[in-house]
C-alpha cells in the first residue's frame, strides 16, 4: 500500500503557506500582513523555511501515515 501522507501533508502545507494567500511574512510595510496577495523575495524564503520545518516535523518526527484501501 502507497502512504499518502507525505503527499496531502504537502499539498495542504503549499496551499496555506503561499505567500500572500493567507498571510505575507515579512510584509511590505509591516511585520506580517494578512490577506493582501502579494509577494516578495524575502517572503518566499521564510515560507520556504516554515513549509520545510513543519513538513519535516509531521512526517518524520510525528510520523503521519495514511493508507487507502
Amino acid at each position: 500500500m502507497a502512504d499518502w501522507a507525505p503527499i496531502l501533508v504537502g499539498l495542504l502545507l503549499f496551499i496555506l503557506l503561499s505567500p500572500g494567500l493567507l498571510f505575507h511574512l515579512p510584509g511590505k510595510n509591516h511585520r506580517i500582513e494578512f490577506g493582501s496577495f502579494t509577494t516578495s523575495g524575502k517572503a518566499i524564503v521564510v515560507h520556504t523555511i516554515i513549509f520545510f520545518v513543519l513538513f519535516t516535523i509531521l512526517i518524520l518526527a510525528i510520523g503521519i501515515h495514511i493508507y487507502l484501501g
